[in-house]
């Protein structure tokens, strides 16, 4: 299994990125595919989780600002982030919890 995140960088307060998780070797649309995050000094915690019926679940401190996606077709999991803070900032991470795979994680950086 292979996931490759990509769609990170710098942002100002209040904007928007989109991240998005490629996947080989991995059905997305019979995994239940997550969102997690590590800010420097910090444990890293989840983001957002879609579960094999497309039902999500977030995190408090992202609810109404992010939305986690999946494409079938494309075998790609989406990570919407508006609204974004300085304390978004953080190595994101795309995660396939049934097989324990990790991307490599793409940094986002909110700052003006």
């Amino acid at each position: 299994v292979q996931l490759v995140e990509s769609g990170g960088g710098l942002v100002q307060p209040g904007g928007s990125l989109r991240l998005s998780c490629a996947g080989s070797g991995i059905i997305f649309s019979i995994n239940p595919m997550g969102w997690y995050r590590q800010a420097p000094g910090k444990q890293r915690e989840l983001v957002a989780l879609i579960d094999t019926f497309g039902s999500t679940n977030y995190a408090d401190s992202v609810k109404g600002r992010f939305t986690i996606s999946r494409d079938s077709a494309k075998n790609t999991v989406y990570l919407q982030m508006n609204s974004l803070q300085p304390e978004d900032t953080a190595v994101y991470y795309c995660n396939a919890p049934v097989s324990g795979s990790w991307g490599q994680g793409i940094q986002v950086t909110v700052s003006s």
